[in-house]
């Protein structure tokens, strides 16, 4: 009696961890599902990242790898609630995505609380390897210090040294600035002027003719997607950036923003990026399978979603574990390798280091077809874009040193 009560109770513990062996590792994925950044999330980073899984393998600890994904309307009290109900559950081992700063922040902090870590790729904001750097989070894509660098030291060289900022007054567009100025200055480039405009704005008659008449040699578009757009369309219609006199730049521009406004209202644009999809033979290869499965090909956001969750699932596997410090220390030992990175270092901060490029809208002429938008004028390796720990404001980081 007594060994059957025996081999029972070791059949039901065998049981029980066979099937929490089986159980899914789920990744959490919040994005901008239907709002004016769904273009650079939504959609495109949900398939990134499926991608990724699947091209890890599928597996990770033996169990089966998931996506679990929700729209967080870009409301920071929305982003937060979610992702601490699925943590709270044990629904998701991780959080990714984020889109813009404030909703990055409330899932980082949730992460922060759970032990648990976050994959920053869709918000360009520095503080999340300066004032807010940790163990839970690492910074993937792209951010507005790394895009200043690629814009500001080309077109100063070419002797565009007057600067006007046209900026959208939140978190975002005061980063712009607040990463180009500095460098401008720097290189011997003098910052002549700003204007703010609410977010979402209809009408920048107002702005763009108080830049027009700073006679800068460079006005700067210090915002993103909708108001880039309509920035850009009303500077066509002063026929600013088409006179010889003035050029328009912008540090944030993505092929979504490039194709709403049309290429004959963007041409000639500057723009820093971190990822381009016609760079090489490896991004095209990539994009083609990306745009098989959305109709449109990956926008660097999408590229960071894909590199985060692939070198995420590398790091659990190696570590053994999803705990926050040992993973994120493991993603710091292993270089960032796949499609767009070769060995790319993620810094004791959690900034990964990835190459920019400037570049600049094709004319209609110049384009060869639908996504044929962009070409690269300038490349800075990531060490070079990036200021150092010892510029920074990671003080964690700086300890280690």
């Amino acid at each position: 009696m007594v060994k059957n009560l025996a081999a029972i109770s070791l059949s039901l513990l065998t049981g029980i961890a066979a099937a929490q062996d089986s159980a899914p590792f789920a990744i959490g994925l919040i994005t901008d599902m239907s709002g004016p950044n769904s273009g650079v999330g939504g959609k495109g980073a949900i398939e990134a990242a499926r991608m990724a899984i699947e091209d890890f393998g599928g597996r990770v600890l033996n169990r089966p790898v998931t996506l679990v994904t929700a729209d967080h309307l870009n409301k920071a009290d929305v982003a937060s609630s979610i992702a601490k109900k699925w943590l709270d559950e044990g629904t998701v081992q991780a959080l990714t995505e984020g889109t813009g700063t404030v909703t990055t922040a409330a899932m980082l902090a949730a992460a922060k609380s759970h032990n648990r870590v976050m994959l920053m790729s869709g918000t360009a904001n520095p503080i999340f390897y300066n004032e807010q750097c940790s163990d839970y989070g690492v910074h993937f894509t792209y951010d507005t210090n790394g895009l200043a660098r690629t814009i500001v030291a080309p077109l100063i060289k070419k002797g565009l040294d007057t600067w006007y900022f046209v900026t959208v007054d939140f978190a975002t567009g005061h980063a712009i600035v607040n990463s180009i100025k500095p460098q401008v200055e720097k290189l011997g480039g003098k910052v002549v002027g700003q204007v703010l405009h609410p977010n979402q704005t209809t009408d920048f008659s107002s702005y763009l003719l108080q830049a027009q008449a700073s006679k800068a040699k460079v006005i700067v578009a210090a915002n993103v997607s909708g108001d880039t757009v309509n920035t850009m369309k009303q500077a066509q219609e002063f026929q600013i950036g088409s006179d010889g006199k003035q050029v328009m730049a912008t540090s944030v521009l993505f092929l979504s923003d490039i194709r709403a406004m049309g290429l004959d209202t963007a041409k000639n644009l500057f723009a820093g990026v971190s990822f381009y999809w016609d760079k090489d033979e490896s991004t095209r290869s990539f994009s083609r399978r990306f745009q098989q499965r959305t109709g449109f090909p990956p926008e660097m956001t999408h590229a960071g979603t894909y590199s985060a969750v692939l070198h995420y699932l590398k790091a659990v596997q190696a570590a053994g574990t999803v705990e926050a410090a040992p993973v994120t220390r493991k993603m710091k030992e292993l270089p960032v390798n796949d499609f767009w990175n070769k060995n790319v270092k993620i810094r004791a901060d959690g900034q990964v280091l990835h190459s920019f490029y400037l570049t600049q809208v094709k004319t209609p002429s110049e384009s060869k077809g639908p996504f044929d938008l962009m070409k690269i004028v300038a490349e800075l390796r990531g060490e070079e874009a990036t200021p150092s720990i010892e510029e920074g404001k990671c003080a964690a980081a700086k300890q280690r040193m």
